[in-house]
């Protein structure tokens, strides 16, 4: 599914960036498929790199295009997917749900230090609370367990 700024264009804040962002589900088995997937796309993607990042805290690995300046951040998840079905130029995909999107923009802030970045999820925090229908008390009592809910209570008071 797509996350990130894609998923934050989609839900009203159309914006760019160079770092395409995705969420898959792999099992360690299915690593070196995804490696072969991956690498027939134009990425460079190693087996090596993609298993450390499944099995590290943050489960992220940043690959490059073999053709352009950009990037692509796979996020390695496990179980199902919040998602939900959308489009992209045309064609069907998934992106992470409002809720779920939200919630992993305000964790990253929380161990953020670039005010650019902090400045960035809390514009798309923002714009998907004003332009999504939101499961508010859903998105409240999860961001209480994370620790996020001051700064998502300051956010919902400035939006809505």
């Amino acid at each position: 599914m797509l996350t990130g700024a894609l998923a934050s264009s989609y839900y009203g804040r159309p914006r760019t960036t160079v770092a395409m962002d995705v969420v898959v589900v792999v099992a360690k088995h299915n690593v070196a498929k995804l490696v072969n997937i991956l690498n027939d796309a134009g990425l460079i993607a190693d087996e090596k790199k993609l298993d450390l990042a499944r099995r590290s805290d943050y489960r992220i690995a940043r690959l490059e295009d073999r053709r352009s300046a950009h990037l692509l951040d796979v996020i390695l998840a496990n179980g199902k997917l919040e998602r939900k079905a959308g489009t992209i130029v045309g064609l069907r995909t998934f992106y992470q749900k409002p809720e779920s999107l939200m919630l992993a923009k305000l964790r990253v802030m929380k161990a953020t230090l670039s005010p650019e970045r902090v400045e960035s999820d809390r514009g798309d925090i923002r714009t998907i609370l004003k332009s999504t229908k939101i499961d508010l008390k859903t998105l409240r009592r999860k961001a209480r367990a994370e620790s996020t809910i001051g700064t998502l209570e300051e956010l919902i008071r400035t939006s809505i």
